[in-house]
């Protein structure tokens, strides 16, 4: 964008700074002016009326107009200590956040920067100097929601008073009795409630060059939630390795280890995992809550076509079912459903895991331990001499493994196990790559199923809107026979963004699935080395219904919005 001041210096009105910029053509234009001369009405009305232009674009060329910089407080933490300077009540009343202090100055965004009293409030309640910026008075009701009302950020700044005058090396020396009870155990409490109370699945406790940063995962999606100060940070880290029982003078290589937490009704596994980088020990805490049992594959989001040829393929004495998708798309979680599903006391389960994440009731789980020569491939081996009916194997990451996974299931073994690739059609040549035997494979593979995880819209904030004429062309083409050809027009649905839902409009998080069927047709295929689009187009021909056309399906049923399903399904 060209440089604010000369700009305003040419006089520039906001539609035109829009029509510079693209965001509104000659027609429309005019067809503003015209209204707003006839009318009387100002152009920014009328805007966002017509809803022409982003809000968040209007903002930013009122910012240019008034020479004042714009400021987006989506995704920013705010440090505790700055958020104090100025009480929610004011912040709220006044449509105003403190979000960065410079040296004597306080940045605060606004949502009229030109009301100078507010400023003169500020600058006397903080005792700094107030520079001003221009923000969505929406963006700032949900900066001050997100970073006031979550009562994290007052609590970690009480302990941290108490802290700030102890040195880790201090704290170390004190022991462990001593330290359970020093202020530092405070904020880690405070941290791993919120974990909880958010439904988090992660914790980032990242050392920066002058502060460290707190990210939650909460459906998926990393969040930064609170900023310490960098003096605290070794004391948190040696505090989260006491309770993992790893070495806390072991500062150059990374260490994985393990505590429980309780917290209210939650018994809650914390797996941990450390790793030296420039600016000091980064911890990432992966929460495993106890009392949450394997979902049922309804529950999970499979239904209609997809589920029933999963079961149909349950029901196949031998043979192996393969469950593909990227990091993070809940293969595990899968996996532990169809194995509570399908075990009983009548049949021996056993499984080989890196890590065993949740313990399955009558199934013998098995955790990968490489220090001792553990791997999947010498498990494999010892569990064939254990008579087994079925065998879940955590993941084929090599040759041997995967010969070995087919030779269980060539001599009357169900096998379980996960792969890295995108899609369902893509596991055959990922296995051909490994080298394989074509032959083997398709006398043991039985189905692969693919799957991505999305985030539900918020039940409390829902709310419905027509889907743009663009938007329902694209879910005509997507779902093809699956809607009436007839069908013109489509109802949509997204969350507004309320307190159940941390003002995101999500809330949960379900699967979008295919499962592909190895039949004759595909077998073929795979014997001739045919590429991953032309197995898919077989597959999609003998009635598969792909990932994205699952999320579709959940968008037009209210699940999930368009924005999400794209986000993780997007070829």
């Amino acid at each position: 964008m060209p440089d604010p001041t000369a700009q305003s210096m040419q006089g520039l009105s906001l539609e035109d700074i829009l029509f510079r910029e693209k965001y509104l053509n000659p027609d429309q234009l005019s067809a503003i002016k015209l209204e707003s001369i006839n009318s009387g009405r100002p152009v920014e009305k009328i805007l966002v009326e017509r809803n022409l232009v982003p809000v968040d674009k209007i903002t930013q060329a009122k910012a240019e107009i008034l020479n004042i910089p714009y400021v987006k407080l989506e995704g920013r933490a705010i440090v505790s200590d700055v958020l104090n300077l100025v009480p929610e009540a004011a912040a709220r009343r006044y449509k105003i956040i403190p979000f960065e202090k410079k040296g004597e100055e306080l940045w605060v965004a606004m949502a009229d920067p030109l009301d100078i009293q507010i400023s003169q409030f500020v600058e006397k309640r903080a005792g700094l100097r107030v520079k001003p910026f221009l923000a969505q008075e929406k963006d700032i009701l949900k900066a001050i929601s997100d970073q006031y009302a979550q009562n994290l950020t007052s609590e970690v700044t009480s302990a941290l008073k108490e802290v700030e005058a102890v040195r880790p090396e201090e704290e170390v020396q004190t022991g462990p009795e001593v330290l359970r009870e020093a202020p530092v155990s405070n904020i880690i409490d405070q941290l791993l409630q919120y974990a909880i109370k958010s439904r988090a699945s992660d914790i980032h406790i990242e050392p920066q060059e002058d502060r460290t940063r707190v990210r939650y995962r909460i459906d998926g999606i990393l969040q930064e939630k609170i900023l310490l100060p960098k003096g605290v940070h070794d004391a948190l880290v040696s505090r989260i390795k006491i309770l993992s029982v790893l070495k806390i003078d072991e500062k150059r290589l990374p260490q994985d280890g393990r505590f429980t937490f309780t917290f209210e009704k939650n018994i809650v596994d914390l797996r941990v995992s450390t790793i030296p980088t420039v600016f000091g020990e980064k911890v990432v805490l992966r929460l495993l809550p106890k009392s949450t049992g394997a979902p049922s594959l309804l529950e999970l989001g499979i239904r209609g076509s997809t589920l029933k040829n999963l079961e149909t393929q349950l029901l196949r004495p031998h043979g192996i079912i393969l469950l593909c998708g990227p990091t993070g798309s809940g293969k595990t979680t899968t996996l532990y459903s169809v194995l509570s599903k399908i075990s009983s006391t009548r049949v021996n389960v056993v499984t080989i895991e890196d890590p065993v994440e949740y313990q399955i009731p009558g199934v013998n789980q098995v955790q990968v331990n490489t220090t001792v020569g553990l791997t999947f491939a010498s498990a494999l081996r010892s569990f064939l001499r254990q008579d087994p009916n079925i065998i879940m194997v955590g993941e084929i990451r090599d040759t041997e493994t995967a010969d070995l996974a087919i030779q269980a299931a060539l001599t009357g073994h169900q096998v379980f196990s996960t792969l890295h690739t995108n899609f369902a059609a893509g596991a055959p040549p990922r296995l051909l790559d490994m080298g394989v035997e074509p032959f083997l494979l398709t006398s043991a593979l039985n189905a692969v199923l693919g799957q991505r995880v999305i985030r539900k819209i918020c039940p409390h904030c829902r709310v419905e809107f027509n889907a743009p004429p663009e938007v329902a062309e694209n879910i005509r083409q997507v779902l093809g026979k699956f809607i009436p050809a007839s069908a013109t027009s489509f109802k949509l649905y997204k969350g507004k963004g309320c307190s159940y839902c941390l003002e995101t409009g999500y809330l949960g998080r379900v699967g979008i699935y295919e499962v592909m069927p190895i039949s004759e047709q595909i077998i073929k295929l795979i014997l001739e080395h045919a590429s991953v689009g032309d197995i898919e187009k077989e597959a999609i021909a003998q009635g598969m219904v792909t990932i994205k056309q699952d999320g579709y399906l959940k968008i037009l049923e209210g699940v999930t919005t368009l924005e999400e399903v794209l986000r993780v399904a997007q070829d």
